[in-house]
């Protein structure tokens, strides 16, 4: 009986290893045919890639940029606030109004929110699974960083949680904000002016379905 228990515990370990295994390589096959499909500006290709809580957050971004009246907006996170004020920066009304949280995602990337230069030396390291959730370190030109990339078993499929990348982006921000003496509104308008290659004004702050 013992002999037998042995061999099934050892059968079990193997097969979880090997499904780790597996599992790990499709996380990093994901990750490849994302930033894959970004780089080849295939925005539509590029979505199918992303887990439902990235669809979710650009949802709801879609309303904010349509409804969020000054006050809201301005009392967003920081990198929130940056993505509603871009787009509004960077879309028409028309563009906007029809997109729900998958369209405006396609829109954003289409428009270049989506860094492909940085994409480009970015690489996945150790994978650590926990049931249908994986976490991936993030190198960045062969080096190892502190950060991490979410993903999601979704209907079997891994995919990119692209929300888990604003706790990279978000201090970088925070720093840039506080070393020009800026106000945080005052920063971002600074920002948009800058990205859209033109005077940003107020109206930038107001809903676009007025």
């Amino acid at each position: 009986m013992r002999s037998r228990l042995t061999v099934l515990v050892l059968f079990l370990s193997f097969a979880l290893y090997g499904m780790d295994q597996t599992d790990e390589k499709l996380v990093n096959q994901s990750y490849e045919k994302y930033t894959s499909a970004i780089l080849a500006d295939n925005p539509e290709e590029a979505v199918k890639y992303v887990d439902s809580r990235t669809i979710a957050y650009y949802k709801n971004i879609a309303d904010l940029v349509k409804n969020g009246d000054s006050a809201t907006v301005s009392a967003l996170p920081l990198i929130d606030k940056i993505t509603v004020l871009t787009i509004r920066a960077k879309g028409t009304k028309a563009e906007i109004m029809p997109l729900d949280g998958k369209g405006l995602l396609i829109y954003a990337i289409k428009k270049g929110m989506v860094s492909k230069s940085s994409m480009k030396n970015n690489t996945l390291g150790e994978v650590t699974i926990e049931a249908d959730a994986a976490k991936a370190a993030l190198v960045v030109k062969g080096n190892a960083t502190p950060y991490f990339i979410d993903f999601h078993k979704e209907q079997g499929t891994w995919k990119v949680d692209i929300t888990s990348l604003f706790a990279i982006a978000t201090p970088v921000l925070k720093q840039m904000q506080e070393g020009s003496g800026q106000s945080e509104n005052d920063f971002v308008t600074s920002m948009l002016g800058m990205a859209v290659g033109k005077k940003v004004g107020p109206e930038i702050w107001q809903k676009m379905n007025r």
